[in-house]
């Protein structure tokens, strides 16, 4: 198993910036993929916001590009999204997500945490 744990979210004026972090805490044979940052605003389906791969191949949604960076601590398994220049459309949850590798089945499984809320003033 994968467990996913967020944190950093809270409340900043427009133009400011956080940092979140999700730590992961994994069993001995599952491997840890693709993680991503997703955000969920109320009444709005969940949307990709960032993606890092195993070996730092990042990619982001157009609306946070230049803005946003993420990153990855693969010895502490922690990914991380700097978030600058925020504005109010960026208030949501904001969940970290990662693909698991059970080593010993061969198989994959998506991992999910519990999210952190982000929101922006105006």
């Amino acid at each position: 198993q994968v467990q996913l744990v967020e944190s950093g979210g809270g409340l900043v004026q427009a133009g400011g910036s956080l940092r979140l972090s999700c730590a992961a805490s994994r069993s001995s044979v599952f491997s840890i993929d693709d993680m991503r940052w997703y955000r969920q605003a109320p009444g709005k389906q969940r949307g990709l916001v960032a993606t890092i791969t195993s070996g730092g191949d990042t990619n982001y949604a157009d609306s946070v590009k230049g803005r946003f960076t993420i990153s990855r601590d693969n010895a502490k398994n922690t990914v991380y999204l700097q978030m600058n220049r925020l504005q109010p459309a960026d208030t949501a949850v904001y969940l970290c997500y990662a693909r698991g590798r059970n080593s010993v089945q061969g198989t994959g499984y998506d991992f999910w945490g519990q999210g952190t809320q982000v929101t922006v003033s105006s």
